[in-house]
C-alpha cells in the first residue's frame, strides 16, 4: 500500500523526478510528458464523472488510469521485480463496455459536435484529453532507448472511444446528439 505522510520532498525543485524504479528523469522526458498526460485525463474523468450517471464505470476507469500511470513509471526492464503493467483483460473489459453501450444507441449518420448535455461536453473534454495522453504514448514508443507495455496505448485507444459512447449516452441516448453539418455557414 502507499503511504504518503509527507507531499514534498524537493526532489524536482531542479527539473528532474524519479521513476518508480528509482532512476532520476528530466520533467521534460517523453515519459513524464506521458505521465502527465495520462494523470490530466484521470482528472478530466473525474470532472466528468460529477455530471453523468456511470459513476461506477467512470470510477473502475480512472483506478485503471493510475494502473496505467504506475505502468508508464517503471520502464520495462530485465530487473525481476514483478511490476503492475496493462494487462488484455483491462481492454477487453472496455471493449465489452463500448460495444454493451453502443448496441443500445442509434446508428451514427454524421460526426458529433462536443455538447447535448453539460455531462457529454465533460466526457467530449475527457475524451480529448485522452487522445492527448495517447499521443504523448505514442511518441514515447517511438523513443527507441524506452521500453514500453504497448497495451497502455491501446488501453488509451479504447478509453477513447468509451468516453465517445457515453457521451452519447450522456445527450439522451444520441437523441440529444448535435450533429455536425458541413459548409452549414460558407455562404454567409
Amino acid at each position: 500500500m502507499v503511504k504518503l505522510d509527507k507531499i514534498y520532498t524537493r526532489g524536482g525543485d531542479q527539473g528532474e523526478t524519479s521513476l518508480g524504479d528509482g532512476a532520476r528523469v528530466a520533467k521534460s522526458s517523453p515519459r513524464i510528458i506521458a505521465l502527465g498526460e495520462v494523470d490530466e485525463a484521470n482528472a478530466a474523468i473525474g470532472v466528468a464523472r460529477l455530471h453523468v450517471a456511470e459513476d461506477e464505470l467512470l470510477g473502475r476507469v480512472q483506478n485503471d488510469l493510475f494502473d496505467l500511470g504506475a505502468d508508464l513509471c517503471v520502464p520495462i526492464g530485465d530487473d525481476g521485480v514483478p511490476r503492475l503493467r496493462i494487462v488484455q483483460a483491462q481492454v477487453d473489459w472496455l471493449e465489452a463496455r463500448i460495444d454493451a453501450l453502443n448496441a443500445a444507441l442509434p446508428p451514427l449518420t454524421s460526426f458529433i459536435l462536443p455538447g447535448g448535455s453539460p455531462g457529454s461536453a465533460y466526457l467530449h473534454l475527457a475524451r480529448t484529453v485522452v487522445r492527448r495522453a495517447e499521443r504523448a504514448v505514442v511518441h514515447l514508443l517511438a523513443e527507441p532507448e524506452e521500453k514500453v507495455n504497448r497495451l497502455a496505448l491501446v488501453y488509451l485507444n479504447r478509453l477513447s472511444d468509451l468516453l465517445f459512447v457515453l457521451a452519447r449516452v450522456a445527450a439522451g441516448n444520441g437523441a440529444g446528439d448535435v450533429t455536425w453539418q458541413p459548409a452549414k455557414h460558407r455562404d454567409g
